[in-house]
């Protein structure tokens, strides 16, 4: 009997016999009217004998002296083989004691029917493929990863201090506050941070920030600030970077992180908007406590009296203010005899217009050096033989002070920032020095 896996075609037909037939009387029919009929290499009885041929279906119904039916012959032969032997069939003219005819139905291809249950079950395994398998395996390469960057935490100076393996290599740290900070930047990528580990830096910050571009990054808490306000007196900090309010650096997205540092601020311009934000503060603080203390009024005052009593709060507000602190504007305007016979230094302001370039000034005013605004303050610290500083910027104490101990004789700059106090062996001049001449 041909075996169902090996079977490549199925011969369909049906039958029609005037008379009453059977089963049998079709399957000796087919047996008896084709042998010798096609040649004895397609005989039917030799081609089941060696299980080329399968078993014979002969389904057969009588009705009113009639039987229709079909049959069903499994071939293993070839294709050519195949058509021939069912050619065979619509021969044959009498079943048993009736005439009958067979006529060929279709060929069935069992191979094409396999075909497209291999597809179906292929697309069904791709798609749950699609759905559970790639998650799983994203999860595993993000789980390496994870691994692998956590082995990559050093520890770094005598404090050993939790540290990226980039800080040696690379020209900019970024100095966070724990270990935790550290494994979050390590593990998107970030591989130049360094942790202090609490509100006692360790002077090893110090050292780096002398070398390298500082970002202090820490998280938007008290505990940052107060470690913020410490690095900023012992180590030279360049850039001041913080998280959303109320999030920590360990708790920050990549996306969160990336903005974060991409809005630093330098490390002068933060301390003016601090110092700024303090002072605000502090002035309305005091006047909610004035106005807290006040009576209340008896009548509704006149448009008269409430201007008088406006003048009279800011003239007190004034005569409040130390009188060994002078205001900016006058402090810079004491530079003016400096340079009304020697134009160089305004010569120098308009070269620069729009560069964001500092020049350092010579004895024979000649250009020493030209930098980048960002990267004064550590030339400055490193210059000798310099006779004044001109710079499309802002002047900021730092600046003043560093210029001060420096000995150099005037700073120019595009405008004065909010400056404390000037030393007398140093010119602060801006474009509006020279307006006022």
């Amino acid at each position: 009997m041909q075996s169902s896996d090996t079977t490549k075609y199925n011969i369909h037909a049906k039958i029609t016999a005037e008379g009453i037939i059977e089963r049998p009387d079709v399957v000796g029919a087919i047996f008896g009217q084709t042998e010798g009929l096609i040649g004895d290499e397609l005989d039917l009885r030799d081609l089941q004998k060696t299980g080329r041929i399968g078993r014979i279906e002969v389904n057969i119904e009588s009705k009113s002296g009639k039987s229709t039916g079909v049959i069903v012959i499994p071939s293993s032969l070839d294709r050519i083989e195949t058509v021939i032997l069912a050619a065979s069939l619509e021969t044959i003219d009498r079943v048993g004691p009736c005439n009958a005819k067979i006529t060929l139905d279709r060929i069935e291809d069992v191979r094409a029917a396999k075909r497209v249950a291999i597809i179906s079950r292929a697309k069904e395994l791709l798609k749950n493929m699609i759905e559970h398998g790639s998650p799983e395996s994203q999860e595993i390469t993000e789980e390496v990863k994870q691994a692998v960057r956590v082995e990559e935490i050093a520890q770094y100076g005598p404090d050993k201090l939790p540290a990226g393996p980039r800080i040696d290599d690379s020209d900019a740290i970024i100095v966070v506050e724990g270990r935790a900070d550290v494994l979050t930047l390590l593990k998107y990528g970030i591989k130049n941070a360094i942790a202090v580990e609490g509100t006692n830096v360790p002077p090893i910050i110090g050292e780096l920030s002398k070398t390298k571009t500082v970002t202090a990054f820490t998280d938007s808490d008290r505990g940052g600030e107060l470690i913020l306000r410490e690095l900023m007196q012992i180590a030279e900090i360049d850039y001041i970077a913080r998280p959303p309010n109320g999030k920590g650096v360990e708790d920050l997205t990549y996306k969160e992180i990336v903005k974060s540092l991409r809005n630093k601020l330098p490390a002068e311009q933060w301390e003016i908007m601090r110092d700024k934000k303090a002072e605000n503060a502090k002035n309305h603080t005091g006047n909610r406590r004035e106005v807290t203390h006040q009576q209340p009024p008896v009548k509704k005052p006149s448009r008269r009296e409430v201007v008088v009593k406006r003048r009279t709060f800011a003239t007190q507000k004034t005569e409040e203010i130390p009188q060994e602190v002078e205001p900016p504007a006058k402090a810079a305007n004491e530079g003016v005899k400096l340079v009304l016979s020697d134009r160089a230094p305004l010569t120098h302001f308009n070269q620069l217009l729009g560069s964001r370039n500092a020049r350092l000034i010579g004895r024979d005013d000649n250009v020493v050096k030209e930098v980048s605004i960002r990267e004064l303050a550590q030339t400055l610290k490193g210059a000798e033989e310099i006779r004044g500083v001109v710079f499309d910027g802002v002047i900021t104490q730092r600046i003043i002070d560093i210029a001060s101990d420096k000995g150099i004789e005037y700073v120019f700059g595009g405008k004065l920032g909010s400056v404390i106090k000037i030393p007398v062996n140093l010119k602060v001049l801006t474009e509006e020095t020279f307006k006022m001449t």
